[in-house]
């Protein structure tokens, strides 16, 4: 399995990328948000690859950040849910607006990507809404790590839980609870989203 490819950007077609890894030309499917990114022709590229086999051949999914290709995978467990309408949730609405509508259960916003209509756009909040909150979760939270609670501005637990789609009210009440639980920011930014989970 292919899972990154570093290599000189040799032409850019539509929403496919050619990247040139010694000697090798690979064809890669991206985003319109990663294809915006891209470097001059001729520079260095590492994209982060997700290999999808099909009776018709293999075809090669590129992305820049680890987020957006475990929502690519995410998105694949989704019936209906192709890598096409993947790409076009990811490039048109976005990593961060994907998760936060879906954790918001806010399908209009998934439904400005093509190919998603209303009645896909609430099947992937149904199947992926806690999916997605623990992936928001994981990531949000890896830099406050180790970070206590009486070092941490009072809101931080507000901003991170306000970053994964929730109201502004909700976050204040959970991060005023998850506080009195825990001492370590993890810890009560864990402790805020079961609640909010409820």
């Amino acid at each position: 399995m292919i899972g990154r490819l570093r290599g000189e950007l040799v032409e850019t077609e539509g929403s496919l990328v050619l990247v040139d890894c010694a000697g090798v030309g690979y064809e890669v499917l991206v985003p319109d948000s990663v294809l915006m990114q891209m470097p001059a022709k001729g520079d260095e590229v590492t994209l982060l690859i997700r290999q999808i086999f099909r009776e018709d051949g293999v075809s090669l999914y590129g992305f820049l950040e680890v987020f957006q290709r475990r929502l690519f995978d995410l998105l694949m467990t989704v019936k209906g849910c192709g890598p096409k309408v993947g790409l076009s949730l990811i490039g048109m609405v976005g990593e961060d607006a994907v998760a936060g509508a879906i954790l918001s259960q806010d399908a209009k916003v998934l439904t400005r990507a093509s190919g998603v209509g209303a009645r896909l756009a609430e099947r992937i909040i149904l199947e992926l809404k806690e999916k997605i909150g623990e992936e928001q979760f994981q990531r949000k939270v890896t830099a406050a790590a180790s970070v206590t609670a009486k070092q941490a501005p009072a809101d931080e637990l507000v901003d991170a839980l306000l970053a994964l789609g929730y109201r502004r009210n909700e976050a204040e009440s959970a991060a005023e609870k998850a506080r009195e639980e825990a001492d370590a920011v993890e810890d009560q930014l864990r402790h805020a989203l079961r609640l909010l989970k409820k």
